[in-house]
């Protein structure tokens, strides 16, 4: 309720102007008064920022943007401020900083730089969009609706609800939903640089914050003193609608080396069997298809489910034993032994509580409605559902996982797009080299979105990652010690550098559970969210 309270604080920004010019963007920077974040965080600082809701009528309807701090420890030394995001669309940049990445992250740089997190507009704290008047409303919207269609009966009713998202949303008429393009939040981005004294932007964004990373690099591009983007999306991809061209094929490998390393691991890998477990999956997931488990509370576990699971589970690897251990006792009870039921609904919701936990804002968790009020303001959909089944059967011919990233972009199809958003060009030359972090095994953000964009920023530097999971930082120690060393001094790590792979994360111990607050940037939230 204290961190609360401090963010329902409204900050004035300065604006000064001659009348019918347009308004500089420099004469709107908002004057950013820091405050304790509360009790149960102690030495953060959290604050709001009053910034233009509509760039085009700067001296017009203000937007609420909620900001959490770890001051540099080493205020002699002080280099500026890093700003974060954990992606999404949708992700809360306070959260992120306040859950204990922030101060991991401080402590990584020395206490050299304040340590920033923002909620972009209309996510969280930050006068957030909100489409339905209760959780229970959002949770009721889609609760008669697959994870994504598989049966004939399910394309049509899925794409009809989804798709009237648009419209239930905008009826609502709430402000911020005209205006939760990327490139605003770029805008909003520029203005907390300059609000915090720093002359040019230091920033890390993991995810869809690499869309962001880039968005800022090509409108603001000689204000650029470190940005390292982690996770990395084509922009070109998502701002057209053809980001399914790497989805319908990404998660698959990735899978495909939990499989095998499962097997390398032998009776280690609770989901290891005789024949191999890439045909204890096909032969699962068969089972499901056809009829779903009936769980012990009469909960229906379906195929959808069973895909979606797989998809969520290769975000982390250092939760693989769990995912293996949930996928063993429900092929136990799918294929073998029925009483192992039990086992599998207590080990499914343990490797959902790991893979998703809970938040701050407890009162509305906005994750769902901010996810569509930005990407829909980005990107267009087909309106048609003949085009859109049509694609649909394209992503399933890519993978298994092709359904599962496609279908939900129909909360899309009748959302219009924002006038001022970014399409391009992404082909810049930045006032420093941009830092793009690529994973071999990433099946959010794939490989070839990282290749791309260095392709696309002229002074770019590719660091690539051997192993295995969504985003490097935290995760690689040779990763996240080149990405310290850009973010302190602005030195690149060599051209070409290949960080070698993790040990096999299968062969860990079953029973650790925790995990380091950088690996847990860009999990698979409770909305389809990078």
């Amino acid at each position: 309720m204290v961190l609360a309270s401090v963010l329902a604080v409204a900050v004035v920004p300065t604006i000064a102007a001659e009348a019918g010019r347009p308004e500089p963007l420099a004469n709107l920077v908002p004057k950013i008064v820091w405050e304790s974040c509360g009790p149960d965080f102690p030495g953060a600082e959290c604050a709001v920022a009053s910034l233009p809701l509509d760039y085009d009528q700067p001296r017009g309807d203000m937007t609420s943007i909620a900001l959490a701090k770890i001051p540099a420890s080493d205020p002699n030394g002080r280099l500026g401020t890093v700003f974060v995001n954990p992606g999404g669309p949708g992700g809360s940049g306070v959260e992120l900083v306040l859950s204990g990445f922030g101060e991991y992250l401080a402590g990584n740089l020395g206490g050299r730089f304040d340590v920033v997190g923002f909620d972009p507009r209309g996510v969280g704290f930050s006068d957030p969009l909100r489409c339905f008047p209760s959780e229970e409303a959002l949770n009721a919207f889609f609760a008669d609706q697959p994870v994504f269609p598989f049966r004939p009966r399910q394309f049509r009713p899925f794409f009809d609800t989804y798709s009237s998202l648009g419209p239930t949303c905008l009826r609502a008429a709430p402000p911020i939903a005209a205006h939760m393009s990327t490139a605003d939040v770029a805008r909003d981005l520029d203005l907390l640089r300059q609000g915090v004294g720093d002359a040019k932007l230091t920033y890390l964004g993991f995810s869809y914050g690499s869309f962001l990373g880039t968005t800022y690099a090509n409108l603001f591009p000689d204000r650029v003193r470190a940005l390292v983007i982690d996770g990395v999306l084509n922009p070109k991809l998502w701002s057209t609608g053809r980001q399914i061209e790497s989805d319908r094929v990404a998660t698959q490998p990735v899978f495909d080396e939990f499989l095998r390393l499962c097997d390398e691991a032998g009776p280690a890998c609770a989901f290891s069997a005789p024949g191999g477990s890439e045909a204890r999956w096909e032969a699962l997931a068969d089972a499901l298809r056809r009829e779903p488990l009936v769980l012990p509370d009469g909960f229906e576990y379906s195929y959808d489910l069973l895909i979606a699971d797989g998809a969520g589970a290769m975000y982390v690897p250092e939760f693989w034993p769990s995912a293996a251990e949930f996928f063993g006792f429900l092929a136990q009870a799918v294929l073998d032994d029925p009483a192992a039921a039990t086992a599998a609904a207590d080990a499914r919701v343990a490797l959902r509580n790991l893979l998703s936990p809970p938040g701050l804002n407890a009162d509305y968790p906005n994750g769902f409605d901010a996810y569509y009020g930005n990407h829909c303001a980005d990107t267009e959909y087909p309106s048609n559902f003949g085009q859109f089944r049509a694609t649909g059967q394209y992503a399933s011919r890519g993978s298994q996982f092709g359904p599962y990233w496609w279908w939900s972009n129909a909360g899309c199809a009748a959302w219009p797009v924002n006038a001022d958003r970014y399409t391009g060009p992404w082909s810049t030359t930045t006032s420093a080299p941009v830092l793009i972090v690529g994973n071999f095994f990433d099946g959010v953000t794939d490989y070839a979105g990282a290749q791309a964009v260095n392709r696309q920023l002229r002074t770019s530097r590719l660091l690539s990652y051997a192993g295995w999971g969504h985003t490097a930082y935290g995760r690689s120690a040779c990763a996240t010690a080149a990405i310290d060393t850009y973010l302190l001094d602005t030195t690149l790590p060599a051209k070409g550098t290949v960080c070698p792979a993790n040990p096999n994360p299968l062969l860990g111990d079953p029973n650790a559970r925790t995990a380091a607050p950088a690996i847990l940037v860009g999990l698979p939230p409770s909305w389809l969210g990078r």
